[in-house]
């Protein structure tokens, strides 16, 4: 071999081999970038504690939440509390959220992931969108199918999911034109744009009644409870000579509204013709500690009532000084007048609150007393009918 001949020989195994560590390096950097992929965070910069404006988009319905004096609202039910610790709770989960799977994909393939642009088209992403207080984009967020985890084995019936298998993660893309498609291991089922999903439950709570009156239109069906104390037994206002209360069909009316709650709450600018606020039956509480609570009940639309507030409280003076009593007197009208200042924040809302709630208190007031049965005269009767 002469001297050119080495050389040559010398230049090829260089580029030989520097085209090997090249490939090499390529393959490691991919790989590197997929371990760094894997089991990373969805949304790593993500700032949660930015965030001031919520936009959650499916199909041709889209829910804003928005934080406002301090508090989360819900826009589309006229800026009502939203519940803080659920959307809390989702934001820390969204922020830790890791990627399961990745893969690029390209425009043809969004479809079978349900990834397409969020529209009302099928096969579309819901979208979630992040924004600072003054608007600023933070981050972007498409939802696509939920990914479905197939059984090992075939399921015994009634147990388990079935052959089909269960949701265990959701198909995403991160940003508006991503390419690149993950697979996260929540199926993040409440990110859906409905409004009444997202309202603050918290309600008034009626404690310690000591009168009832439900008025209904038709005058006849109208009655009232009243009571002096706690242990005093229930008795019915005006009762005629004949009428008995029946302790077994009254438990249902004696606890109104203890620890309500409501399904949706209706815009402010509803009118109450538009509610079924109409031909209206009442319900009335007075508490043995001085609420009282006036309710207006409207006609039952499928599983909810309209229904409206008014509350007033008669509070007695608290006792002046500074031993036990006093103290414990001061603190017990601090704790009542509290409460009155947030149960009347209700009074601008009409709420729609569910029959179960509801459909105790309209009982009529032949509904509420004893059945009498007068057993000589039905034994006389019967033995005429038999003589005869």
């Amino acid at each position: 071999m002469n001297r050119k001949q080495f050389l040559l020989l010398l230049i090829a195994v260089l580029i030989v081999g520097g085209a090997g560590l090249l490939v090499y390096q390529r393959a490691n950097r991919s790989w590197e970038s997929s371990a760094t992929t894997i089991g990373g965070k969805l949304l790593p910069g993500l700032a949660i504690n930015d965030i001031a404006a919520i936009t959650i988009q499916s199909g041709t319905n889209t829910l804003h939440l928005a934080r406002k004096d301090n508090l989360w609202r819900v826009t589309e039910r006229g800026n009502y509390a939203a519940n803080f610790g659920q959307i809390s709770d989702w934001l820390i989960k969204l922020a830790d959220l890791k990627i399961a799977q990745s893969q690029d994909v390209g425009p043809s393939q969004l479809g079978r992931f349900a990834l397409l642009p969020p529209g009302p088209a099928t096969n579309t992403a819901t979208l979630v969108e992040f924004d600072d207080a003054s608007g600023k984009p933070l981050a972007t967020l498409l939802l696509g199918k939920k990914h479905i985890k197939k059984p090992t084995s075939p399921q015994p019936p009634g147990m388990g999911m079935g052959d089909e298998g269960w949701p265990d993660g959701r198909y995403v893309m991160v940003g508006a034109a991503a390419t690149s498609l993950a697979v996260i291991s929540d199926p993040l089922d409440n990110a859906e744009p409905k409004p009444d999903q997202w309202l603050n439950k918290d309600f008034l709570n009626v404690e310690k009644p000591g009168t009832i009156a439900v008025t209904f239109p038709e005058a006849t069906n109208s009655w009232q409870l009243t009571r002096a104390s706690e242990t005093n037994d229930w008795s019915l206002t005006a009762a005629g000579p004949k009428e008995k209360l029946d302790a077994t069909k009254i438990s249902g009316v004696t606890t109104p509204l203890s620890s309500a709650s409501f399904n949706d709450v209706l815009p402010p600018d509803t009118t109450p013709a538009a509610a079924g606020l109409t031909n209206v039956t009442t319900l009335t509480v007075s508490t043995l500690d001085g609420f009282t609570y006036t309710a207006q009940i409207g006609q039952k639309q499928t599983d909810n009532y309209p229904v409206t507030f008014t509350i007033s409280a008669n509070l007695s003076a608290p006792l002046t000084g500074t031993n036990a009593a006093a103290l414990a007197s001061q603190a017990s009208h601090k704790s009542l007048t509290d409460k009155l200042a947030r149960e009347q924040g209700y009074q601008k809302w009409i709420y729609l609150l569910p029959t179960y709630t509801i459909d105790p208190l309209l009982k009529h007031r032949a509904d509420l007393l004893v059945v009498e049965t007068n057993t000589v005269a039905g034994t006389n009767a019967t033995a005429a009918a038999t003589d005869k």
